[in-house]
């Protein structure tokens, strides 16, 4: 397995709430984020991630899970899921947490990996993402 880190600020491009009137400060939220990786391994820089958000939260604090994708352009694609837990601190929402690769296309097919993220609300409308984990190409593991 290689080890592997990263980063990308992203940009909200969907997002919808709704309260829920059982207790104070509860909602659910749906969202689409995307944004350009950068990382010092060329399988992920410059990668085109795509996730989408399912949080609930209630008071200060909550769960979210999702799903993401990689678009490496003509390399193929990397698709995965996640899972994280969400807190706020003085006003800061974090959500930190682990992901796994599920499926991917071309030179991703067959791809094992998986990492933990951490992710920040920058603006109202942005966020920043720091994550790091191993990864195999199926090619390396049929040659080792």
């Amino acid at each position: 397995m290689v080890s592997v880190s990263g980063s990308f600020r992203g940009n909200i491009r969907a997002q919808s709430a709704i309260s829920i009137a059982d207790q104070p400060n509860h909602s659910i939220s749906i969202a689409e984020v995307t944004g350009i990786q950068k990382s010092s391994d060329e399988n992920w820089n410059n990668a085109v991630c795509t996730y989408w958000a399912l949080v609930e939260i209630s008071g200060n604090t909550g769960s979210q899970r999702g799903y993401y994708s990689n678009d490496h352009g003509e390399s193929g694609q990397e698709y995965g899921s996640y899972e994280g837990k969400v807190s706020i601190v003085n006003g800061q929402v974090i959500v930190e947490g682990s992901w796994e690769s599920t499926q991917g296309t071309g030179k991703f097919l067959g791809l094992s990996a998986n990492g933990t993220f951490r992710t920040r609300l920058a603006s109202p409308t942005e966020i920043e993402v720091s994550w790091e984990g191993s990864y195999e190409l199926a090619a390396r593991a049929q040659a080792g």
